[in-house]
């Protein structure tokens, strides 16, 4: 079987879980990662799902391609509405340019990985350069239309070399950042998404999860910074000390300013194998400030000890801190 024929069965599957509404968070992940892997996946599903929606044009016309009323289980009509499909797609595939189905190569997805209290520097293809902070991961790919970086996890600055005829798009979960050329960061932490801008301008465009089309968007620009919380997203006043501030570990440090200890150790625990765990309330509220170093997590810990006289206890596998 082709990759063409696989990502075509393999669309046909995602239309009618999609279609079923039975449809969770786990099932949205993984379609978003089937999606992401390929132009070809995404290709097969976008022309399947065309196909879909003639169908149910040509059994308004009489033509049963499945019963009327809501779908309550697609899988009982796949073949009949497979049929009538596949003839609204033969007729529209032939309206097309003869090179639309070329066997053109996909483009190479390039994977670039920094491991946990690792920096890494990376120059992509189209002259653009990522700075990949710890526990962070990337797949990137350009065409002569479009550049586009998939943030699986973690977080990423990009230098972007301005191209106007080709976008440079970040996928960061259900957000996708646009730029023609640019200076930012993008961290991503499961659905949550921050963005913050050096210099240039962003688009900040939210997917629906109806139709895969933005749901919201937010423009951002040089020394501005959104933070997205599910479906929320808020942008802050312009700051350039604030952008600074949460760009410091390009210089391998870290920046708090009335953090709880309990968000500074979960932020420092993001740059060691052993974490750093408070082990009560009252230790987890207080208030620190000040800059510290992202790999010297001892240092930190006894400076905890001797500004609050909080207990430390420092044991292999992790920094334990209580009242």
């Amino acid at each position: 079987m082709s990759r063409a024929e696989k990502a075509d069965d393999a669309a046909a599957g995602w239309v009618i879980r999609r279609e079923n509404g039975d449809w969770s968070e786990i099932d949205q992940a993984a379609f978003d990662a089937w999606l992401s892997a390929s132009d070809g996946n995404k290709a097969a599903y976008w022309r399947l799902k065309h196909s879909w929606k003639e169908a149910d044009r040509i059994g308004a016309l009489g033509i049963e391609a499945a019963p009327a009323g809501p779908r309550r289980s697609l899988a009982r009509y796949w073949i009949p509405a497979v049929l009538a499909a596949s003839l609204v797609a033969a007729i529209w595939i032939a309206s097309v340019p003869s090179n639309w189905g070329s066997s053109a190569p996909e483009p190479a997805v390039a994977t670039y990985e920094a491991r946990v209290g690792e920096r890494k520097n990376i120059a992509l293809a189209d002259g653009s350069r990522v700075e990949l902070n710890t526990h962070s991961a990337i797949r990137a790919t350009s065409t002569s239309g479009r550049r586009e970086v998939w943030l699986d996890n973690g977080e990423a600055y990009f230098e972007v070399r301005h191209d106007p005829q080709r976008p440079f798009v970040v996928h960061a979960g259900a957000r996708t950042v646009t730029v023609l050329g640019t200076k930012f960061s993008v961290r991503r932490d499961g659905k949550d998404v921050s963005v913050s801008v050096v210099e240039g301008r962003v688009r900040i465009d939210e997917l629906s999860d109806a139709d895969d089309r933005p749901a919201s968007t937010t423009t951002i620009t040089g020394g501005m910074s959104a933070i997205s919380d599910g479906r929320s997203t808020l942008v802050t006043q312009r700051s350039d000390e604030r952008v600074e501030s949460a760009l410091a570990w390009r210089d391998g440090m870290l920046n708090f300013d009335q953090t709880t200890l309990a968000d500074a150790a979960a932020e420092f625990s993001r740059y060691h194998r052993r974490p750093i765990v408070v082990t009560d309330e009252g230790a987890a509220g207080i208030r620190i400030g000040g800059t510290f170093q992202a790999s010297n997590v001892e240092a930190f810990a006894r400076l905890l000890r001797d500004a609050y006289g909080l207990h430390v206890e420092i044991a292999p596998d992790a920094i334990k801190i209580s009242s």
